[in-house]
């Protein structure tokens, strides 16, 4: 009988966590001839039961991770256990950057494989010196004011000494823009739920959208494929900040930039209603961060299934069936919804039909 390949999730109780063990264990069931193990690691349960998942409650700080993963002869490891944050503590630096330094520690002592992450474009930064389009060797030097942001560059930093240091494990790092769904709680999907999308008087940037299903499958992709290196994820159009709150059906609320930067730490604190924060750094309301997508494509072999545009009819439709109808979905909204879902069914099955490149 064939070894089974073992895959730990970390943060296997947050929705990305549970989202990729979910998509891992669900694939393994299609193909019998390369069976897998998963094992979830987090410090809580995952609050719905995931049926094939080996739980294990841990803390990824813990002393005793490299002695679990060499006794389990895990291959890869997912690291998912990553807490976002508006502002830095020492309590969410420790679990972020601390925690993925200690996991990778403890991965190369134990023999791990390879180990994936999952990072942001804003470590790039936005800036009105950016290229058109950023690629992957660009240095990062994105601003370290928003917790999440800063504790991503501390990890991208230390991961660019760490590859250097023990070669011999393959270390896949995923950096996506502007993620938006129907279930996931991101910086965008907040800004577009919002009832008024604050915006910067005088400037309307490009910006890239993926959608919360092509982060899984690309992280799934990533785990199930040797593809080390880093690697832009995103959809193909890169719409202006003006078109992507017309797509949602936002009303704007413009606000001149200095007043913007200044009032910033007191609107966080604020709890009127529209005003509550700025979900997304001023900056990237402000200035341009598009990635290139050239590695994506060419080296990663994986193409997003949803639009842009896709992406944000969605989100933009489901909003206005829970705030103003009741009942069955209008047909109009039916028909639109079935029309997306069918072109993007055709793309899958065209990508399908093509020659899967081999591995390298």
């Amino acid at each position: 009988m064939q070894d089974k390949k073992v895959i730990l999730v970390t943060g296997v109780a947050s929705f990305w966590g549970s989202q990729v063990a979910s998509k891992l264990i669900y694939d393994a069931s299609l193909e019998v001839e390369n069976p897998i193990h998963v094992i979830g690691l987090d410090i809580e349960p995952p609050s719905k039961s995931i049926e094939g998942l080996d739980f294990i409650q841990a803390d990824v700080r813990n002393p005793y991770l490299s002695e679990l993963l060499r006794q389990e002869q895990v291959d890869t490891v997912c690291h998912l256990a990553f807490q976002e944050c508006v502002k830095h503590t020492e309590t969410n630096f420790d679990l972020n950057v601390m925690g993925t330094m200690k996991l990778l520690g403890a991965s190369a002592e134990a023999g791990v494989r390879k180990v994936v992450l999952k990072s942001s474009t804003t470590v790039y930064g936005a800036y009105p010196s950016n290229p058109a389009f950023i690629t992957e060797d660009q240095e990062i030097q994105g601003v370290r004011e928003y917790g999440t942001n800063r504790h991503l560059l501390e990890i991208e930093s230390f991961c660019n000494g760490f590859r250097r240091q023990v070669p011999d494990l393959m270390l896949t790092i995923l950096r996506y823009p502007n993620i938006i769904g129907l279930l996931c709680d991101t910086p965008m999907t907040r800004f577009l739920k919002q009832p008024t999308a604050p915006v910067l008087m005088g400037f309307d940037p490009r910006m890239q959208i993926i959608h919360e299903k092509d982060v899984v499958n690309s992280l799934v992709h990533a785990i199930q494929h040797d593809k080390p290196g880093v690697y832009n994820i995103a959809t193909e159009e890169v719409l202006t900040l003006r078109r992507i709150t017309g797509l949602a059906a936002k009303i704007t609320f413009p606000i001149i930039h200095p007043f913007a930067y200044w009032t910033q730490d007191i609107i966080n604190n604020l709890t009127v209603e529209g005003l509550t924060s700025y979900p997304i750094e001023l900056d990237f309301l402000r200035y341009e961060c598009v990635a290139d997508l050239e590695k994506m494509h060419t080296a990663f072999d994986f193409q997003p299934s949803y639009t842009a545009i896709e992406a944000l009819r969605e989100l933009a439709g489901e909003q206005r069936l829970r705030r103003y109808i009741t009942g069955e979905p209008p047909l109009e909204y039916d028909q639109e919804r079935l029309k997306d879902t069918l072109d993007r069914r055709q793309r899958e099955r065209e990508l399908a039909n093509q020659i899967q490149p081999k591995d390298e």
